[in-house]
């Protein structure tokens, strides 16, 4: 690499710097606070681990995404991980084995292959919350309204949306068309481009029974409001019960989601394919007109703590608190006091006195020529013998 190039960080990688970084770790402390006042204990899994463990029962698409290396101590397969959620499925299957629900939640980087899409980074700070060991919707509804009031604590509220689908409506109708799985992909992938008239060709030349042929076709058009469970309900009236039960799910879902937040735009896309190999229920997201990307996402995934020995019913979200700062409100940058250099046994008793009352005092350097950049709107000066804090005149010199 060319000395010039040495400074460059690698393409999708991104570092904070100040004032955002400011930004960035207020609103964590924000957020977690929020958390523990909803009863969620934090936990801090490592960047590093297992590679088999860091991959069980999350699927394909994140062992593609997820970065390996060799432990130079035991020759073991190691990852730096791309999502904490399957540690914390680790951590509550052997670390916290109480039989109740554990409420957990976390914020850390992750590091991914690939970024998700062009507006994030490859090096996202991910935060969230998970409940483990509570298989009602209660514990969706309780998910889901943290989620929202993350977004509310970001001033994220005008034309706020919440995306709801059920993996087992998709699941339930291809299952019982039988597809095989050439046919499963190129019908997964058709559906998730949304290309409807290539979907036509494609389910024609299956050469299906009439209802089967009209509920793959129905599938991919399933999406908008309330009145989607309706239709979904005729349109997949010949589905198996798993389909009607998750329709059901979704309207009760929907019913006490709005009692408690009637002001949120519900949507429904009942062919939501994110997290097929993952969810096993409910999926949703929040959406707002200032991201072009889904904010925060997730779901229900009962079945990913399995391989841990402990299949416990799970339930959370998780975002990205880089991309939660962007497109939030503003955070108030916190002014500050300037006290002049110097080795004053007052001056000094002084700036020790009021940064213990979290006052942001900062002390010149001799030579300093550059105070005036600092955010600064007071000094510490003395009058009468004695060090007091007076407004600042941006257009003076603080002299020593």
């Amino acid at each position: 690499m060319a000395l010039a190039e040495r400074w460059l960080l690698p393409d999708g990688v991104k570092e904070i710097l100040p004032p955002q970084a400011r930004q960035v770790e207020m609103l964590r402390r924000r957020l977690l606070d929020l958390y523990d006042n909803w009863g969620y204990e934090q936990v801090m899994p490592p960047l590093v681990e297992h590679l088999e463990s860091l991959l069980t029962g999350v699927g394909k698409d994140l062992d593609i995404n997820t970065y390996k290396l060799v432990d130079q101590t035991s020759g073991q397969a190691l990852g730096l991980r791309a999502d904490i959620t399957p540690q914390v499925a680790r951590i509550d299957a052997h670390r916290m084995t109480n039989q109740g629900a554990n409420r957990l939640c976390y914020c850390g980087p992750v590091v991914h292959t690939l970024a998700e899409n062009m507006l994030v980074s490859r090096n996202p700070l991910q935060l969230g919350a998970e409940i483990y060991g509570h298989a009602g919707i209660e514990s969706d509804v309780e998910v889901v309204s943290l989620m929202l009031e993350t977004m509310f604590a970001c001033g994220i509220e005008s034309e706020l949306s919440l995306d709801l689908g059920h993996v087992d409506v998709y699941r339930g109708v291809v299952q019982q068309v039988g597809l095989n799985d050439q046919q499963l992909k190129r019908y997964h992938a058709l559906v998730q481009n949304k290309a409807l008239p290539e979907l036509q060709e494609f389910i024609q030349a299956l050469a299906l029974p009439e209802q089967q042929a009209a509920m793959l076709s129905a599938l991919p058009r399933l999406n908008g409001g309330i009145e989607v469970l309706a239709l979904a309900q005729q349109q997949l009236a010949a589905a198996p019960q798993v389909v009607k039960d998750a329709i059901s799910y979704l309207y009760r879902l929907a019913d006490l989601i709005a009692a408690r937040y009637p002001n949120i735009d519900l949507y429904f896309d009942l062919a939501e394919l994110r997290g097929a190999n993952y969810h096993t229920g409910v999926v949703f997201s929040a959406l707002s007109p200032q991201f072009a990307q889904a904010i925060a996402k997730g779901g229900r995934y009962d079945e990913i703590g399995k391989d841990f020995g402990r299949s416990r019913a799970a339930t959370g979200f998780s975002t990205d608190l880089v991309t939660l700062s962007d497109i939030s409100e503003n955070i108030q940058a916190r002014a500050g006091v300037l006290a002049p250099a110097g080795e004053d046994a007052a001056l000094l008793s002084e700036i020790a006195r009021l940064r213990a009352q979290g006052v942001r005092v900062m002390q010149k350097l001799p030579g300093d020529v550059h105070e005036t950049e600092l955010c600064c709107d007071r000094v510490l000066e003395k009058q009468a013998g004695s060090w007091v804090i007076t407004p600042r005149d941006h257009n003076l010199k603080l002299k020593n």
